[in-house]
Formats: C-alpha cells, sequence, structure tokens
C-alpha cells in the first residue's frame, strides 16, 4: 500500500484497486483509521482526537490531489505524494 504522505507522526496511505467510497488508510501511533475524504469522517477505526482533527485539516486542504490519487490507485498506478501539514 503506498504512503502518500507524512507528517506529526501520521501515516497516510491508499490501496490499489480499493472499494468506494473514496478513502485513505491512516495509521498513527498504533492507532488505525479508515477517512472517506469526500465525507471527511471517519469511517472504520479511531485515532486521538488530535491526530483526527490533523487528518481532517489535512484532508481539507488536498481533496483535489486526494481525488487524482484515488484515480490513479483505482487504475492500479502509483498515486503521487502529498505535501505533508505544515
Amino acid at each position: 500500500m503506498p504512503t502518500i504522505s507524512t507528517f506529526y507522526g501520521i501515516i497516510i496511505q491508499m490501496f490499489y484497486g480499493d472499494h468506494a467510497p473514496p478513502h485513505i488508510h491512516v495509521k498513527y501511533s498504533g492507532h488505525e483509521a479508515v477517512v472517506d475524504f469526500q465525507k471527511m469522517e471517519i469511517i472504520k477505526g479511531s485515532l486521538p482526537r488530535r491526530a483526527a482533527n490533523l487528518v481532517l485539516d489535512w484532508v481539507e486542504l488536498h481533496q483535489t490531489e486526494l481525488m487524482e490519487d484515488w484515480e490513479l490507485c483505482s487504475n492500479h498506478q502509483a498515486p503521487k505524494p502529498i505535501a505533508p501539514l505544515e
């Protein structure tokens, strides 16, 4: 599963050919979550509140890039890296 961004110990990944809805997989300090980036909500798993807020802030800033990466992964192509939250 390609890593598309990392920041503050948070790892953001996407699977090739993954199921709908468009989403990212997030890992942080032993926690794992799946985030629907169109609805901007955690749909599976959990993250500490601060990490969840950072991820959702990042998602809001990178909606277009996330959708482009989703399309690439849907076609079994490598996603492009996305800038971390600063």
